[in-house]
């Protein structure tokens, strides 16, 4: 037994990148949760194909918070990737920077969304579209919170020294998610903001 184990002694590196299991896991959560963006997208361009009179009725939501939320979630995809590629190269401050810096502005991102969500002029259960609005828009909300709890785990992980450029597979993983949530919302702001738009449909 003492020949397997050497006091002070560096404990071995696990696997790294798409070898290790939590990659494999968090790709078969991403597939799953891109399943369930799908079929609520396809029950959008169902019902406003079958719509009778104009779809969304009181037209499209505006693009005045739309816009900028998009551009500020797709900016913290950027930033954690900038603070995944330190990380890699043993740059503890820059992965450190890049979460926070992701965290700030998911935040952002997230009171945007809860603004626009009191602006709006309907319910949840005023109609249809109405139901469909804030189910695939509230979805989505409850990803970028899962995302906000994972970035503020990384950030303490990588404060307390747990990251390495050897031991950052949790950094990669988290950031595979973090693009997945930007990715979707630019599907849900193509679908729910721009598709009635460039179809006339919007009244």
């Amino acid at each position: 037994m003492r020949d397997l184990i050497q006091p002070g002694q560096a404990l071995p590196v696990g696997s790294k990148g798409t070898h290790a299991s939590g990659w494999w896991g968090m790709l078969s959560l991403i597939l799953t949760e891109a399943a369930l963006f799908a079929y609520l997208f396809f029950s959008y361009f169902y019902l406003a194909a079958h719509a009778l009179g104009s779809w969304p009725p009181g037209g499209a939501p505006a693009l005045n918070i739309a816009v900028p939320g998009t551009l500020i979630l797709i900016a913290g995809s950027v930033v954690m990737w900038w603070g995944e590629r330190g990380v890699e190269r043993g740059k503890l401050g820059q992965l450190a920077a890049g979460i926070a810096a992701a965290l700030v502005l998911g935040t952002v991102f997230l009171a945007m969304q809860a603004y626009e969500w009191s602006r709006q002029p309907f319910t949840l259960s005023t109609g249809v579209y109405s139901s469909l609005y804030f189910t695939v828009t509230g979805f989505h909300i409850l990803h970028v919170i899962v995302g906000l709890l994972m970035l503020m785990v990384l950030l303490v992980w990588t404060w307390r020294g747990y990251m390495s450029a050897d031991r950052h597979a949790a950094a990669s993983i988290a950031a595979v998610y973090w693009h997945f949530v930007t990715i979707v919302w630019i599907a849900v702001f193509f679908t729910i903001y721009l598709a009635p738009r460039l179809s006339g449909s919007h009244g």
